[in-house]
């Protein structure tokens, strides 16, 4: 039983437990202030530790995001997510590739995966993705993708810069690079 005989509102040793376990979660998944009684060096291992697992599982969701970040995805989804509590690792790159688009940041592969995400599914930040039942068009970083009966084509792929680099061989989205004099 909690609470007092009399209703009243004096906290219970539950309830002091059960705030300082949400401080503790606080503190690992969003970005909160450390709890009282913890060393702050193992919490930020442990905090650098879940912010690495949970970038492995966006990139399982957003595979094109991630090989299009390449080295760089680690370092950017840890600044993106360290005040952020997860909301489902779908709908975290969702968030991540649609900040970097308003950034202009988003790698070309990846504009064309948002795209496509954006023709299948309506999602409005806030609550799951659901399949969406008319035709739709989805646009990101110049790719354009359609969806009519349930099928999804990409009409026109993201625009790529030329590299010098490639000379013919194919990118991690599949795309040609050539030289550019």
């Amino acid at each position: 039983m909690t609470g007092t005989p009399d209703n009243g509102l004096v906290p219970t040793p539950r309830a002091g437990l059960a705030e300082r376990q949400a401080e503790l979660v606080a503190a690992l998944v969003a970005g909160g202030a450390p709890p009282a009684g913890f060393a702050p060096g193992p919490l930020a291992a442990t905090r650098a530790a879940l912010l690495r697992k949970r970038a492995g599982e966006v990139a399982r969701h957003w595979p094109l995001l991630a090989a299009g970040l390449g080295a760089r995805w680690s370092a950017t989804f840890a600044d993106w997510a360290a005040r952020r509590p997860t909301t489902g690792s779908l709908r975290d790159g969702w968030d991540l590739a649609r900040a970097l688009h308003d950034q202009h940041a988003l790698p070309p592969a990846a504009a064309e995966e948002l795209a496509v995400r954006e023709a299948r599914l309506r999602y409005d930040g806030r609550r799951a993705p659901r399949p969406r039942r008319v035709p739709a068009v989805g646009r990101a970083g110049g790719a354009v993708a359609v969806q009519i009966a349930g099928r999804v084509r990409l009409l026109r792929p993201a625009p790529r810069a030329p590299t010098r680099a490639g000379n013919g061989v194919s990118d991690a989205a599949g795309s040609d690079s050539w030289i550019s004099d």
